[in-house]
């Protein structure tokens, strides 16, 4: 099923070769090859499709002083795409306005125009290419990024809005799992067939895909925490890995598909990271500080559905205003209800779902839009580690960049600095305790396997299948096995 799943990614119904040569002479003037075509050489079988586009592998034609052949990934617009997409996010808007006034009466119909406005984007390929290109800059500026991560130039006098023409990468996509474990000489447990571009080194690379996904969670954490800039479609096919060009031994991830970004304002990014901070450290008044001020509720939701593990938030035993014997009566209360749950039926959890919504979504209008593609970011990062057996602990990474990004901020005094430096200490120890967490599963894995028993849940499947059981607990819903595969 994994397999199938993963050629979803680029395998959607592509266009012919006729419609491809329509598109180029309206957009560029020009065939896309011939003798007075745009390439010399343009594959009319696309080598990737997908809803919006598809791409073909084309040559350019040499220049003076060209030693050698420059292959380039050409991607064509699909017609009638914005008009398809237009009805989609008609048919979203009407469902997303019946949830909210008809059916289920919950505040969702608020996130409708920040997601329409955004998807809308991918249809502008010139955009697309200047996302690139800015993510390019952010990559080189970065020293622990810029030699582990690469992203393909742009031609923009090869490109329009709905053609871009990019460098050509040769490497294994991450959704083909086979060829990832083969191209870094790790034993491949789904036991399926694989097989490497003969452009590939017969060598193992270095690493394994812990190396792999090391950067690629480091990646998307410099995004969140650092730039403000976040590719919001990390799934495993917009990711090739490649031998580093000058340390062949060494894996790069190339990033692509650069339409669908989202901007983080600075005190935003500086609430996200306090957030993380509170979560990790099981601070209720930090967490509470911060959703407060988004307009949301029920803190340990939050931490939850954010770290994507059941979390609860330390708090005082007695709550402001609140006597010992009423703290008392509330934690039975509190235990009482959590007990009852147990027994409720299918319409008394619904109602009881309902409810919790209402409370988490207090004040829609103070909520920052962003966060629906952040945590959409951040689901498809844990599942390209999940789908490799967690070999990176994606929690404590990430954290760290985000309480790493405080000590690094420009606008700070020399006293804020060395304050946040102290707080970042302090917290690399808190980091410790998950650590452990981590490496009792890895060793508890390697010791079943050295036992010939069967290996049991990778880090990333235990803390799924703790948060279905926190999922019905907190919000009465029953979640599916298979809603949470990467």
């Amino acid at each position: 099923m994994q397999l199938k799943f993963a050629k979803l990614f680029d395998d959607a119904p592509q266009i012919p070769y006729s419609v491809v040569d329509k598109v180029f002479r309206s957009e560029l003037g020009r065939p896309p090859c011939g003798p007075d075509g745009i390439f010399e050489v343009f594959e009319e079988q696309a080598v990737a499709s997908a809803s919006i586009a598809q791409v073909h592998r084309a040559k350019l034609w040499p220049r003076p002083g060209d030693t050698e052949e420059k292959w380039v990934a050409v991607k064509v617009q699909k017609p009638d795409v914005a008009t398809q997409m237009e009805w989609d996010l008609g048919a979203y808007r009407a469902v997303m306005w019946m949830f909210e006034h008809w059916a289920f009466d919950l505040p969702v119909y608020f996130v409708v125009d920040f997601i329409s406005d955004h998807l809308r984007q991918e249809l502008d390929f010139v955009n697309e290419a200047n996302n690139a290109r800015r993510t390019a800059e952010f990559v080189a500026s970065e020293p622990l990024l810029s030699e582990s991560v690469y992203i393909p130039n742009v031609y923009p006098e090869f490109s329009t809005k709905k053609v871009m023409t990019a460098e050509w990468i040769e490497g294994v996509r991450l959704s083909d799992r086979p060829g990832i474990r083969a191209l870094m000489g790790e034993p491949n447990p789904l036991d399926s067939p694989s097989s490497l571009p003969s452009s590939m080194p017969t060598k193992p690379l270095k690493g394994g895909a812990k190396a792999i996904m090391q950067v690629m969670v480091e990646l998307f954490s410099a995004q969140m925490f650092d730039w403000g800039w976040v590719h919001c479609d990390p799934h495993p096919g917009n990711v090739i890995i490649r031998p580093h060009p000058s340390k062949p031994s060494k894996p790069q991830l190339v990033l692509i598909d650069h339409g669908l970004y989202v901007a983080v304002e600075d005190n935003f990014k500086r609430q996200w990271v306090e957030l993380w901070r509170g979560m990790l450290a099981s601070d209720f008044e930090s967490v509470e500080k911060v959703t407060s001020q988004w307009g949301m509720g029920l803190p340990d939701l939050v931490a939850s559905a954010t770290l994507m593990k059941p979390t609860r938030l330390r708090r005082a035993e007695t709550r402001k205003g609140e006597t010992k014997e009423e703290s008392r009566e509330r934690r039975d209360r509190e235990a009482a209800k959590r007990e009852a749950m147990k027994n409720m039926s299918q319409y008394e959890m619904s109602v009881m779902m309902k409810e919790r919504l209402k409370e988490f979504l207090t004040d829609t209008d103070r909520m920052p839009k962003a966060l629906i593609f952040l945590t959409r970011n951040m689901r498809m990062v844990q599942g390209n580690n999940q789908s490799f057996g967690s070999p990176v602990n994606r929690i404590k990474i990430t954290g760290f960049w985000a309480s790493r990004s405080l000590t690094q901020a420009r606008n700070l005094t020399l006293s804020q600095t060395l304050r946040e430096y102290w707080y970042h200490l302090i917290f690399r120890g808190i980091m410790f305790s998950l650590d452990l967490v981590f490496w009792k599963n890895k060793i508890t894995i390697w010791i079943r396997r050295r036992l010939g028993m069967s290996p049991g849940e990778g880090f990333e499947d235990e803390m799924e299948r703790t948060m279905r059981g926190f999922a019905k607990d907190s919000l009465g819903v029953e979640v599916a096995p298979t809603a949470f595969q990467g």
